[in-house]
């Protein structure tokens, strides 16, 4: 009898700890399972991200295809009204239209279209004062029907400004209380949901885009005209800025056709700009001397103490004369593959311009 009960608790007990390994095992992960389900995790997120992007680009392409039938009468109409008007461009809107009606007066206030933002909760409560009688305002939303808009348009009406709606829905409030439709059709937002102001806006921004680029063709804006409004940017400096506006802050190395090897050296030294120019003795430039034409002469020459400039200048330099633009001597420099350029004026000398000129400016 105790045999017999010892074989059995064994045989218990064996049972318990193989069912218990079978258990754990079960449960347990090995790193190479863990490696591939983080992987296939990992093509799954892509294709997603590679999908979504994908479609996005398509429903708002389809959008921006789709304006073609908004340049209508009323768009042509908007244009010339705008073009003829003796005050400004008020655009307004709520929420996401409201930070496309504010990239919109900027694109018009940077290429000559005077226009300022209003935004529409802000107009029922004050902001309505900035409107003159001669402005053009432009309503932008969507669906036409928000409650802020609807507030606003009658007032707008009321005080007998042209108003011009740029609106999905033609038959909204909007689309019926404008004078002007600019019709911004859309099926569907990008995102997956339909629900976040995405192809709407894509939309919105290139019809105010073509809108401001009519008024700049009527106007004959010019690059000068552009210039005239980013001075500050490095797009305005590349059609303003001279090179008679650079040169003179730098230094002017200069030696003459007999000028000593070693006189000439501590010149380019001093001066720091990799150059000196040789001149004759009525200042015009005959020539220049390099860091390179220094090396290559090294390579050539095994006498140096009776050399003079005139015998290792380069005898046709690059110049450049005082009213050109900048970013010309930039072109310059890339086709030549230089940094610097001679400033002169009917061959009389008068500075140097630098690479580092231009990039200290924004022009590089």
């Amino acid at each position: 009898m105790t045999r017999t009960k010892k074989t059995s608790f064994i045989s218990l007990q064996d049972s318990f700890f193989s069912g218990g390994f079978q258990a754990l095992t079960a449960n347990s992960t090995t790193p190479f399972q863990k490696a591939s389900k983080i992987k296939k995790k990992l093509v799954n997120s892509e294709k997603i991200i590679v999908e979504t992007a994908l479609r996005t680009i398509r429903i708002e392409s389809e959008a921006v295809a789709a304006l073609k039938q908004g340049v209508n009468q009323d768009f042509i109409t908007c244009v010339l009204r705008i073009y003829e008007s003796q005050g400004r461009v008020v655009l307004t809107g709520i929420g996401k239209s409201a930070l496309i009606a504010q990239k919109i007066v900027a694109t018009f206030n940077s290429t000559g279209t005077p226009s300022l933002f209003m935004h529409a909760a802000d107009a029922i409560h004050g902001d309505l004062g900035m409107i003159q009688s001669d402005d053009v305002v432009i309503c932008l939303s969507k669906s036409g029907e928000t409650p802020e808009i609807k507030l606003l348009v009658p007032l707008v009406k009321h005080m007998g400004n042209l108003l011009v709606g740029m609106i999905s829905k033609t038959d909204s409030f909007l689309g019926r209380q404008a004078d002007l439709i600019l019709h911004t059709p859309i099926d569907q937002e990008a995102d997956p949901n339909n629900l976040a102001p995405t192809a709407s806006t894509t939309a919105q921004t290139a019809m105010g885009d073509a809108l401001a680029t009519s008024l700049l063709a009527l106007r004959g804006f010019t690059p000068n005209d552009f210039a005239q409004y980013h001075p500050g940017g490095a797009l305005g400096k590349q059609l303003y800025l001279r090179v008679s506006d650079l040169y003179p802050s730098n230094e002017r190395p200069q030696v003459y056709e007999d000028t000593p090897l070693h006189k000439t050296i501590l010149e380019m030294t001093s001066k720091r700009l990799g150059c000196a120019v040789v001149t004759d003795a009525q200042e015009r430039v005959v020539g220049v001397i390099t860091d390179g034409d220094l090396r290559r002469m090294l390579e050539r020459e095994t006498q140096f103490t009776n050399l003079q400039a005139s015998q290792i200048m380069n005898r046709h330099p690059k110049t450049i004369g005082p009213n050109e633009l900048a970013v010309h001597a930039l072109e310059l420099m890339r086709h030549h593959s230089i940094t610097q350029l001679i400033v002169a004026d009917d061959e009389a000398y008068l500075g140097i311009i630098h690479l580092h000129d231009l990039i200290r400016e924004g022009l590089l």
